[in-house]
């Protein structure tokens, strides 16, 4: 059995102070890294995603000047903007390997991005023997359920660490906690990891 823990998106832009900032955001930065000091060994692979927008356009209807905050956004995590970094209070060297994604399209999953080199998530998981994955991160509602969802379809064991994440809305955060329960996913804390 090999896991991995995949850290979706806590960037300064879903964070305290970001341009779609969303509450607990610094708390999940903080508390993955404390997680991390203690865990890291635990993992074949530690893959994190960012959101990587184009700066030109509308990265395929994504970014809008009247979003509406399910389909069309504003203007986020635009490639290598501050906005684009992680959040400065995650600690990302024992990170193995950086998923890009939304780079001129839409994209939710990390499953959706590469690596520098070119791999995706998928190709990552299945080079390391990957059977049982930890999910973390930002947002809670949209881009750690479509990440976990992705895992699911994957064949992956997924646990969400439920104390690890946050989400826009609270209603639509338990929303997706429900319907990844309901995919087959473990909801634990991470002091259960």
């Amino acid at each position: 059995m090999s896991r991995a823990l995949l850290i979706v998106d806590v960037q300064n832009d879903f964070t305290e102070g970001g341009a779609l900032a969303v509450t607990g955001g610094d708390a999940v930065a903080s508390g993955v890294s404390a997680f991390l000091a203690e865990h890291a060994g635990d993992y074949a692979a530690i893959i994190a995603s960012r959101d990587w927008h184009d700066a030109d356009g509308d990265n395929g209807g994504h970014f809008s000047s009247d979003p509406d905050y399910v389909d069309t956004w504003p203007v986020h995590c635009v490639a290598g903007t501050d906005g684009a970094a992680y959040d400065p209070l995650l600690v990302t060297d024992a990170v193995t390997h950086h998923v890009r994604k939304g780079q001129g399209v839409p994209a939710y999953s990390m499953f959706e991005g590469n690596t520098e080199q070119g791999e995706t998530v998928g190709d990552v998981l299945a080079a390391h023997g990957v059977t049982d994955a930890d999910v973390v991160g930002i947002a809670t509602d949209h881009c750690v359920r479509a990440s976990a969802l992705d895992a699911v379809a994957h064949g992956v064991h997924v646990r969400i660490l439920t104390d690890l994440v946050a989400g826009v809305g609270e209603e639509s955060s338990q929303a997706a906690l429900a319907e990844l329960a309901h995919a087959g996913a473990e909801l634990a804390l991470s002091s259960e990891a």
